[in-house]
């Protein structure tokens, strides 16, 4: 609403003048049309302003009837009557649709505010607290909470007003009877019963679901005041409850996806060291040190997370190398070494199929025999050039086989193999690296002896 100019209150002032001397005056009609006038200039005014005119009416009316030789006939007090009625008539249905209007304005401008949030969350959690936000701009309720399932217990995951000293609390049965935990309506009477009964005088209950009708949770809204939930309040709770449940179902898809493509290679992962590394064990070894390694050097999640893929799916090109090459004891002959170095560009290029693998992960893959000097393969690239995660992980990869017996050697010591990655520093491997390992591994031996 704009706010008015000093030339309303001016014009406001005149009106008010006009209603005072009409009544002074006992003349009727100027009366009424300065009432008329009153109402029009104080309606942006908002508030108790928008009744002056009824009220200084009814006021001046008055005062013309005790005015000396005043008299007023049943139909001056009709017409009086019916003006002061018609007033605030008008008056009550334009502020309900202020009302009305005001209510749309906010609830367009809290979904659009919380749908940008919706989409920027990243888990769970931060979707639930998102939406319990909008809800809370809403302002249709000053106590609510959202209820999901956490290992088959109902919990309160997110919370406003009264509900907010029962975050994550789990949600029991109150007696030994052997009601579902998973009933909506079971679970809205225990946690409405953690409040007061004033605080819960008037309640709505929401459910939530995803796709494919897949429950996800309970909204609990209640208020202290005695005024139900009206229609509209209730329809755009539902249409929260929906848009949350949307958001909350694409996230646990993409989730459950995600879950399913770390599985799938890390099952490859698995399969593929079968082949090469009769003791088995070298992929799952390889990937949690370097995961170790990079947490250390403060990577973020995502780039972790390519590293972890990377290790997985390291040595995939090996499934195209002879057996007569792989499991060889002794000593390749140059021919042979060409072959066996081909793994990196194979493996490559058999997963440049899979478009959810990170570009991180391809360079793992393809780049993890690079030396820090430039004398590595596939490209011989050096130093800085050798990408981050390709980086690491070959100091992880030499470690490894180092210490464990391959066809074509013994197992080293530990002591032995780490002095070789020290010796190793500035020329096969990044020293800084070398030296964040070391430190690692350092730890990782006092912290045996502390045990």
């Amino acid at each position: 609403m704009s706010r008015p100019s000093v030339w309303s209150f001016l014009l406001l002032a005149l009106c008010l003048g006009a209603v005072g001397f009409a009544a002074l005056t006992g003349q009727a009609v100027l009366l009424a049309g300065a009432a008329l006038l009153v109402g029009v200039i104080s309606w942006p005014l908002g508030g108790a302003a928008r009744w002056l005119a009824p009220i200084v009416y009814a006021i001046g009316f008055v005062v013309a009837l005790t005015l000396p030789g005043a008299a007023a006939g049943p139909l001056d007090l009709v017409g009086a009557l019916l003006l002061i009625g018609g007033l605030g008539f008008i008056t009550l249905r334009d502020q309900g649709s202020a009302r009305e209007l005001a209510w749309q304005r906010n609830t367009i401008a809290a979904l659009r505010a919380g749908s940008e949030r919706l989409a920027e969350a990243r888990d769970a959690d931060a979707i639930i607290r998102a939406g319990i936000n909008i809800l809370d701009r809403l302002q249709v309720a000053p106590n609510m909470a959202f209820v999901a399932y956490r290992q088959g217990t109902p919990m309160i995951l997110a919370a406003r007003g009264a509900f907010e000293a029962y975050l994550e609390r789990p949600i029991h049965p109150s007696d030994s009877d052997s009601r579902s935990v998973q009933a909506d309506h079971w679970v809205a009477e225990e946690v409405l019963a953690l409040m007061k009964k004033p605080q819960r005088r008037k309640y709505h209950v929401a459910a939530v679901y995803g796709r494919a009708t897949t429950h996800l949770g309970v909204l609990i809204l209640t208020r202290s005041e005695d005024v139900d939930f009206d229609e509209d309040e209730i329809t755009v709770i539902a249409s929260f409850a929906r848009l949350l449940g949307a958001q909350l179902g694409q996230w646990t898809a993409i989730r459950e996806l995600r879950d399913a493509n770390e599985l799938t290679l890390r099952s490859l992962g698995a399969a593929l060291e079968r082949r090469d590394d009769d003791t088995g064990g070298h992929t799952l070894r390889v990937e949690r040190s370097s995961e170790r390694l990079a947490r250390r050097l403060g990577w973020a999640e995502e780039q972790v997370k390519a590293l972890r893929w990377g290790a997985y799916l390291h040595d995939l090109g090996k499934l195209a190398i002879p057996d007569a090459v792989l499991h060889k004891r002794g000593p390749l002959d140059p021919e042979e070494r060409r072959v066996i170095q081909q793994h990196t560009i194979i493996g490559y290029d058999m997963l440049q199929d899979l478009h959810f693998l990170p570009a991180e992960t391809l360079d793992l893959v393809r780049y993890h025999h690079e030396r820090w000097d430039g004398t590595g393969y596939p490209s011989g690239l050096r130093g800085q050039n050798i990408p981050d995660t390709a980086r690491l992980f070959t100091i992880i990869d030499v470690y490894d086989a180092l210490t464990n017996a391959r066809p074509y050697k013994p197992a080293w010591t530990r002591d032995r193999a780490l002095n070789e990655i020290r010796m190793q520093a500035g020329r096969q491997f990044d020293p800084q690296y070398v030296d964040a390992f070391l430190r690692m591994m350092a730890e990782q031996d006092d912290a045996h002896l502390v045990s």
